[in-house]
Order: structure tokens, then sequence, then C-alpha cells
């Protein structure tokens, strides 16, 4: 019968996710996608965010973020540990690695496999020949709640806002938008006095396994049933700059 297949990038989070599938369900394939070049990933971003804002998040992701991660690092070897999850390489033979998602071998491995569910992490937005590719049902994890919480940090920004209630994970439909669709499940986490921005994704992970693998064994089944979004505006997010991180650490205490 046909199962499930999966569409995720280079990151430790993805390989969590991998593991977590495998050790339940029979996996057909892996597509991972490679790193986008940085000069393109530059271009996109300096004409989306202007070269102000794109400055202070090279600072952030470069000078700042590798000292949160030292600063949590025992931390995250706890989380791991405490959720038993698994971020170790994935062997060689299980993977079809693309220069991007949407390449067209993508498109024919999907057609070829027919699957029932995709899952996908960590990727590129999905373009419309992925999608109608086959009739599976695409499925995704969101490290924030939706549609509150879209785009990237979704957790970080919920508790600079101060907004406890929506700090969390969805695991959702893909449709057309950016994090968009009909939500499957949703968890809160809460953060201790030991985290920090390199750990909340961990946290929002290790929450949406569960709900991931409950949403899976029901789309398997053909009983995947959504939820009604929460109340309140509808926000796409982006990366922190260094200033703004700063200032939110300071004025805030958000770490």
């Amino acid at each position: 019968m046909p199962g499930l297949v999966l569409l995720i990038d280079h990151s430790a989070l993805s390989r969590v996710v991998y593991h977590a599938l495998a050790q339940e369900f029979s996996i057909e394939a892996v597509v991972r996608e490679n790193q986008v070049a940085r000069s393109t990933f530059l271009k996109r971003r300096l004409k989306r965010l202007g070269w102000r804002t794109l400055l202070g998040q090279i600072v952030f992701a470069k000078c700042i973020v590798p000292l949160l991660r030292r600063e949590t690092a025992g931390r995250r070897a706890d989380i791991l540990r405490e959720y038993g999850m698994n971020e170790a390489p994935i062997r060689a033979k299980c993977v079809v690695d693309v220069p991007s998602v949407n390449d067209t071998r993508t498109v024919t491995l999907l057609k070829e496999l027919a699957p029932r569910v995709v899952v996908v992490n960590g990727t590129s937005i999905l373009e419309e020949k992925v999608l109608n590719a086959t009739s599976a049902l695409f499925l995704n994890t969101h490290v924030g709640i939706t549609p509150l919480y879209r785009g990237v940090h979704g957790g970080y920004w919920a508790l600079v806002a101060g907004d406890l209630e929506h700090c969390g994970v969805t695991v959702h439909k893909i449709d057309r938008g950016i994090d968009t669709g009909a939500i499957a499940a949703q968890a809160l986490i809460k953060p201790t006095t030991r985290d920090n921005f390199s750990t909340y994704p961990l946290l929002q992970i290790a929450n949406a396994i569960p709900l991931l693998k409950q949403a899976v064994r029901d789309a398997l089944n053909g009983k995947l049933e959504t939820l009604p979004a929460p109340m309140g505006q509808s926000q796409l997010w982006s990366h922190p700059t260094a200033y703004q991180y700063l200032k939110n650490r300071i004025v805030l205490g958000i770490r």
C-alpha cells in the first residue's frame, strides 16, 4: 500500500523528524533539498527586506546565534535525551538529494511512488507542480502557532509579544500559501530559564512529534480532521536582527 514520503532540508530538526517517523512508519523515499546558494539567498532577502534589516539579520545569525548555541549546549542535550530524539545523519542510501525541493526529480518521484502522505520539514515553499504531482495529503510541522505566527521563529516572536497562549507548534496541511493550511493539531511549549532562541525550535519539534505521528496515522487511514484557527491577526514573521534580539533580551528578558 502506498505510504509515506518525506521532503526535508539538511537541518538537525529534519533529521529528528525523519528518525521519529521511521520508528513507526515505512518511509518510501526521503527527498532532501540542498541549501540555496548564499548569493541567491541574500539577493532574495535584500529585495524583500532592504539592506538595513538584512545586515542586522546577518550579524545576528553570524555573531549572536553561535553564542546562544554554546550557552545552551547542555540544555540541548537534555532535551534530546528527555524526549528520546535522534539527530544522527540519515543513511545516504535512503536519501535523494535535489538542488531544490521543486526540482523535476521531486515531481517525477512523487508521480512514481504515488504516496498517500507527504511530510514536509524545513524546505522552500512548494510550487504547484509539486503539490499537483500526487493526490497525497501534504503535512508540515511549523514552529509557531498558525495563522498568528507564520513564517519563521514563531515561538520566539510569541514570547516577545508576551503571548504565552500562542507560543507553540502547529501540524497543518499544506496549501498554496505560507503556513496557511488547515490545522491538524497544535501544542504549546513552556521554555525554562535554561532555554533561549536556539532551543525553542527543538522544544517545539519535541512537542510536535506525537502530533505529527497521529496526523500521519489519521491521514493514512483517511480520517484526518482539522481544527478551527485560533482567533487573532495572521502575520508573517521574519528573522530578528541583532538590534531586535539584544533589545528584546535586555528590555523584555526574552533570550
